[in-house]
């Protein structure tokens, strides 16, 4: 009874943050129900008997992936105002692809069924002999490894899309490195140590440093003798 009722209040709070992920305004506040929904789908993980699931669901989802988004939403300077204007022009094109993946998610629901051994596998989800974590592996890395394959180049594509689509060049207000100018510098340059308020500018570091001063030359003493010569 209690484990029933533990899986309806985590599934119900599960699929209420993940509907807030989409429905949000604010990213950074998408991101936060994206963690609430991370760590109710771990739950259920646990009263399914999938620990593993559970805690790599927790550690690398919330402690690195859901954290690096929260960081690159915070970090990056979005012009909502600027996003809205093309909302209304890509409307039409966004409702046909939308219509699409939603024919394609009833053909899939309307093939889908029940396993003949379903109910069986139920009772007994983990082989005997066999640890959750080693069954997990034997089934993603031999029994599904080509599907396992494709849905990681699908998210190298992802991401290769994310770079491209998030990427802006600033010449004005970017360093870029120099690779030929290092190259080229010798080994007549020295570190400078500028007084304080002052720098060095890129020339004072390609341009060779001045050779150090010689020391004057000593006077020598005559012992009174003067230039006149000898009497």
């Amino acid at each position: 009874m209690i484990a029933a009722l533990a899986f309806y209040v985590f599934a119900a709070v599960l699929v209420a943050s993940a509907v807030m992920v989409v429905t949000s305004r604010n990213p950074v506040h998408s991101v936060l129900y994206l963690i609430l929904a991370f760590f109710n789908a771990a739950a259920l993980f646990l009263l399914a008997g999938a620990e593993f699931l559970a805690m790599i669901l927790v550690i690398v989802y919330v402690g690195a992936v859901a954290v690096l988004f929260l960081f690159v939403v915070m970090m990056l300077d979005i012009d909502f105002s600027q996003l809205r204007e093309g909302f209304q022009r890509y409307a039409p094109f966004g409702a046909v692809v939308g219509g699409i993946l939603f024919l394609e998610l009833l053909l899939v629901l309307g093939a889908w069924n029940f396993a003949p051994d379903a109910g069986d596998l139920r009772l007994a989800p983990v082989p005997e002999g066999v640890s959750n974590t080693e069954a997990l592996g034997r089934l993603i890395y031999t029994d599904y490894i080509f599907l396992f394959q494709a849905a990681g180049l699908i998210l190298l594509v992802a991401m290769i899309g994310a770079i491209v689509l998030t990427l802006r060049d600033k010449p004005a207000h970017s360093r870029r490195q120099d690779i030929g100018a290092q190259i080229a510098r010798t080994s007549i340059l020295s570190m400078q140590s500028p007084a304080p308020g002052q720098g060095i500018t890129r020339e004072s570091i390609l341009r060779p440093l001045p050779p150090e001063p010689k020391e004057k030359p000593k006077p020598v003493a005559h012992d009174g003798h003067g230039h006149g010569g000898h009497h």
